[in-house]
Formats: C-alpha cells, sequence, structure tokens
C-alpha cells in the first residue's frame, strides 16, 4: 500500500461520518464549528480540535474563511469510511466479498525478486498452501474499486511476517484470498497481497497463484479482469 495513514480513534471516524452525511464526500462544504458540534453532541472546541485532527492526518482538507470553514474528505478519508461500511456489511450481513475491477498491466519485475526469497517463501507454503509463482500480476484498478479496495481493511488477511537477512530488513505482507475472473473463466487459488512496504499506489492490485497467470489465463497487458476478494 502507499504510504500510511495516522490511526483513528472511534471519535474522529464519527466526525468523518458526520462529514459525509454533512455532503463534504461529493466536494467542498462550508459549515461552522457550532453546526459540527451539534451534530456530535459536543463542545465546539471538541468539534474545531477532531476537524484539525482530521486535517493533519490527511483525511479532510479545510479553508477557514470569516464565517465558517469550507471541508471536503479526501481519498483517505473515503477510504477509511469504506473500511468502516464493510465492517458493519459483516456484522448485519455475514461475510462480504469485494469485487475489484481493472486491466492488466506490466509492473516493474520487483515481484519476481521479491516473491523469491527464501524469507517470504516458507510461510506461502506453510501459510497459504502453494508455492508461488516467482512473480505478480499487476492489475490498475477503475477509479470505484480504489475506492472500494479500502474495504479489505475489513477483512482478516493471512499475515506473512516480515524477517531480516544479513545486510537489511524485509517487512510484512498480507494475502487475501481471490478469485480472479476473466470473461466467463474464473482462477479461484489465488491471492492479492499487499506489501507494507511498496511503490506501488492503492490503484494498483498485485496478485499472486502458484501458476503463472498471464500463461494459464491467456492475460495481456489490457485484459480488463475481477478480483473477488472475500473474507475467509
Amino acid at each position: 500500500m502507499a504510504e500510511t495513514q495516522q490511526a483513528l480513534g472511534s471519535d474522529e471516524v464519527t466526525t468523518l461520518k458526520e462529514l459525509a452525511l454533512l455532503g463534504a464526500l461529493d466536494g467542498e462544504e462550508k459549515l461552522s464549528c457550532s453546526l459540527l458540534a451539534d451534530r456530535l453532541d459536543a463542545s465546539n472546541q471538541t468539534a474545531s480540535r477532531r476537524l484539525q485532527e482530521l486535517d493533519e492526518g490527511g483525511y479532510v482538507t479545510r479553508e477557514i474563511v470569516g464565517d465558517g470553514q469550507w471541508i471536503e474528505i479526501t481519498a483517505a478519508g473515503e477510504q477509511r469510511l469504506q473500511a468502516e461500511y464493510a465492517s458493519y456489511q459483516q456484522i448485519f450481513e455475514g461475510a462480504q466479498a469485494v469485487d475489484l475491477h481493472g486491466s492488466v498491466t506490466s509492473g516493474m519485475g520487483e515481484g519476481r525478486h521479491y516473491i523469491s526469497l527464501s524469507g517470504y517463501m516458507e510461510q506461502f507454503r506453510e501459510r497459504l498452501g502453494y508455492e508461488p509463482f516467482a512473480g505478480t500480476l499487476n492489475v490498475d484498478l477503475k477509479t470505484e474499486s480504489i475506492r472500494s479496495r479500502a474495504r479489505l481493511d475489513a477483512f482478516d488477511p493471512v499475515t506473512i511476517e516480515g524477517w531480516e537477512s544479513d545486510d537489511r530488513t524485509y517487512g510484512p505482507a498480507y494475502c487475501y484470498p481471490a478469485t480472479l475472473s476473466v470473461g466467463d473463466t474464473e482462477y479461484e487459488q489465488a491471492h492479492v497481497i499487499s506489501p507494507e512496504r511498496t511503490h506501488h499506489g492503492d490503484d494498483n492490485l498485485e496478485i499472486i497463484a502458484p501458476d503463472e497467470l498471464r500463461t494459464e489465463l491467456d492475460l495481456e497487458d489490457g485484459t480488463e479482469v475481477t478480483v473477488s476478494v472475500a473474507q475467509q
């Protein structure tokens, strides 16, 4: 994933939700601290502090003017709300799948190197039940799926622990069981892998599998695919 955001407490998530209900998810919304305070059943000082914390954490942008503030929820803020939404779906509707749509693209070749490292490969065999092909399939996500990807934060991943070699430290990665669909063809034994350290942004999805997926599914750059991720 991209740069890690400052974690939010329950009070800040509630504030973010109220801002979305007031329209700040759709664009800049002008509001006063007193209005927000009423919605939160809190003091003006508390409302102001929470807005400042959300701003500093990168979850909203704001411009203070003479008669209020212009507030807009950022992509990071929307992603946090998406994760919250997915959690409530699991509570009230049971396990839910997240369908992510995009097109195959060429990666930078990093996956081939890191997947093959023994410190990772041993854990893949033990925790995923297979030895991945040395490389990842990269998928550029469509705009709506970039937002939906945040729902994976509500799922419990298979954790591949970080480890150390003689000369450097390698970070952990998180794997989510996934089914890859191309037209009427489905490939079920795959995982979305989300390294803690990566040069990819949230618009790029990396997938591992025991087979070379480009060959197995006759994929080329630009092929549209659906990646369905379900809670274990």
